[in-house]
């Protein structure tokens, strides 16, 4: 719903937002109430010792203003229940009864002071239960009074005091003062800084220049853009992911129709290719990983990593020339040699530098598959994430491609960086002067994958018979013209519902308008949404048919917005023309569709055995098409799907399937 007003600026927190941290407040109020209760019936008459009389007058104080909290407290809670996410109406007394309760923070934090000041003073000798009671009391208080300020602290919206005003192209032609224009500039403004604001200070460990300092405006006024909008509170945005989820799984638990099915049979020469390429593929996911150095190591091996690392770190240090970057107690080349079975020897360039647009990434021989491997580390820093975050599109034209293609240019300007070194520096000819039979191959994941396959581009022209496997690579990565034509070398593998593999700007536009729609259309307040939306993650069973608008609709009312979507859109960000098919030709779209590289393996986990004892997961791996990762999908695996230590897990598991297969 729209953000609370309150003391006339809009806060981050919905009227309907109250009732379940309303509740846990009036459930220890009351118990701390009938506590003070019993303290004072047992105790009546008693209070004859050194500073009694102010204990007397402190708990009558008291328990009349804990019964005015929570007088309070249940009004508060009783109102925030009514009404629906989008319909404030029936709510609309709160933000007086809100104007109570803050009034009610001065005597209570009063009778806090007062309450520390007599359990501190040491001329009281009172019972010890009495001191007691009195001193968890005052400590009761004063968490109460800290968390309600970092409450209101994380709801503060630093935009809210501002008239925010989102143009409309209707009302936009309408308004051609110069004072019209001037205030929405401002408006715009001071929201891309409050944004590079919250970046700068995610950031502030890190050592920040000129790049960076591009970066976090570009990276603030995408989210500016993004978030601009809609009136939705972050409690909104949690009910619409679980609604979406449940309704995802509602419909996946519908048969298919016959023609969605797509079946080989086992002999033919698309599943022979699959399962060729899910064999290298597997074999190759041992290099994405060790990118990722000492870190991945211990997370798949916390038991005995430290151990093998302080074993065999210390053999066959690599000289200074070797190795560019920073790894302290040799931690990095250790867990390498570990995870890939490699020898020293093996291994041509290893860097560890890490800045802004410039990754980690080795080159090794591979004997077994006569490859020489440039691996390129993923996302594992702040760096990293700025350069994922930096999803501007940039041009790419390419002598074989007869469109420009687009790409991201945060991971392009990554490829560029490691094309750089692998060329300028002489790597790629000292390896190649080394095993000159050798093929070359890049593998990356997620961040890795994707600056994998912009390098693999790069360098087509100069190694026709190169190959790249992107794990799990972002999904706005390439125009289609470009995605099209890495199908003659780049195998891209997905597991599940992996949530990267499906970002893209429109795709998180058309998350955020299912997200409004769901939301706004549906007839249960908040707290059931978030409850059932809880157990249903936690416990499972089956999903939950919450009553819409939209039941008993004609479907031809359906492609219309309902008002209390109307109410929830309060204008469209540029890109969100993208996903129109009436979109303006003249303005094209600030953020175009991207796409998965080359040829795309997805791998699904079939079935686990029913056995409570056992956990073992079966996967399945078929070719599937770029248009099948074109929405985000709501699971709880849309995370741990994208985890390396899965994706390897998976691969692994159909290799060896494979394999016994094949001695069958």
């Amino acid at each position: 719903m729209p953000g609370l007003v309150l003391f006339g600026r809009r806060w981050a927190i919905g009227s309907d937002d109250f009732v379940l941290p309303g509740a846990f407040e009036l459930f220890v109020r009351v118990v701390w109430w009938i506590g003070i209760l019993v303290l004072y019936t047992v105790h009546k008459g008693q209070f004859d010792c050194a500073g009694g009389g102010l204990l007397h007058s402190y708990l009558l104080v008291l328990l009349v203003l804990l019964a005015a909290i929570i007088c309070a407290l249940s009004a508060i809670v009783c109102i925030s229940m009514r009404g629906t996410i989008s319909n404030p109406g029936p709510r609309k007394s709160l933000p007086k009864l809100l104007y109570t309760r803050l009034l009610l923070y001065l005597p209570e934090f009063i009778w806090a002071v007062v309450g520390a000041v007599w359990v501190s003073d040491s001329s009281v000798h009172c019972e010890k239960t009495v001191m007691s009671v009195i001193f968890g009391t005052v400590v009761a208080s004063w968490i109460i009074i800290v968390f309600t300020i970092i409450g209101v602290i994380i709801v503060f919206d630093p935009l809210g005091g501002k008239k925010t005003i989102y143009l409309t192209d209707g009302v936009s032609r309408n308004l051609e003062s110069s004072q019209s224009g001037q205030l929405l500039y401002n408006v715009k403004s001071t929201a891309t800084r409050v944004w590079e604001k919250r970046i700068r200070l995610l950031c502030c460990c890190i050592v920040q220049d000129d790049d960076h300092r591009v970066a976090f405006t570009s990276i603030a006024e995408l989210f500016r853009t993004y978030f601009s909008d809609t009136d939705l509170v972050p409690s909104d945005i949690a009910a619409g992911l679980t609604l979406l989820h449940q309704e995802q799984d509602k419909m996946e638990s519908c048969p298919k129709e016959p023609e969605e099915v797509l079946c080989h049979s086992p002999s033919s020469p698309v599943t022979d290719d699959l399962d060729i390429e899910v064999e290298n593929a597997a074999h190759y996911m041992h290099f994405a990983a060790a990118a990722y150095g000492w870190p991945y190591y211990i997370y798949t091996n916390p038991f005995t990593a430290l151990c093998k690392l302080n074993a065999d770190c210390c053999r066959n240090r690599p000289t200074a020339s070797d190795i560019t970057g920073s790894d302290r107690h040799n931690f990095h080349f250790g867990s390498i040699l570990q995870i890939t079975g490699l020898q020293y020897r093996d291994f041509i360039h290893i860097s560890f530098h890490n800045k802004i647009y410039e990754i980690p990434f080795f080159v090794a021989l591979d004997h077994k598959k006569e490859a020489i491997v440039v691996a390129v580390r993923g996302t594992l820093s702040f760096e990293d994430i700025l350069t994922d975050l930096s999803a501007d599109c940039e041009d790419l034209t390419l002598e074989d491609v007869l469109e420009n293609g687009f790409v991201h240019k945060g991971i392009t300007q990554a490829a560029n960086y490691i094309y750089r070194k692998l060329i300028n520096d002489g790597i790629l000819n000292q390896a190649f002067t080394i095993a000159p039979e050798y093929k070359l191959v890049i593998v990356g994941h997620s961040l890795g994958g994707g600056t994998a396959s912009i390098l693999a581009i790069m360098l087509r022209n100069s190694f026709p018979t190169l190959k790249c496997y992107a794990f799990s690579p972002p999904g706005g990565l390439l125009s289609k013209s470009l995605a099209d034509y890495t199908k003659h070398f780049i195998v891209s593998v997905i597991v599940g519902k992996d949530l990267v593999a499906r970002l893209s700007m429109p795709n998180m536009e058309d998350l955020k308008r299912r997200i409004v729609r769901i939301v706004a259309n549906c007839n249960r307040p908040k707290y059931q949404i978030l409850l059932r939306g809880c157990w249903y993650e936690v416990f499972g069973g089956d999903p939950d048919n919450f009553p819409t608008e939209l039941d008993g609709r004609n479907q031809d009312d359906l492609t219309q917005p309902l008002l209390a979507e109307e109410s929830l859109m309060v204008h469209r960000s540029p890109s969100y023309s993208a996903l129109e098919d009436d979109s303006h030709l003249n303005s094209p779209p600030q953020y175009p569709h991207l796409y998965l590289p080359g040829k795309i393996i997805h791998i699904v986990e079939e079935s686990s055995s029913k056995r409570l004892c056992s956990s073992d997961i079966k996967y399945t791996a078929s070719w599937s098409k770029e248009t099948v990762f074109s929405s985000i999908l709501i699971s709880p695996k849309m995370v741990t799907d994208h985890m390396p230590d899965v994706v390897l897990k998976a691969l692994n598991s159909l290799a060896q399937e494979h394999s016994a297969c094949i001695s069958c």
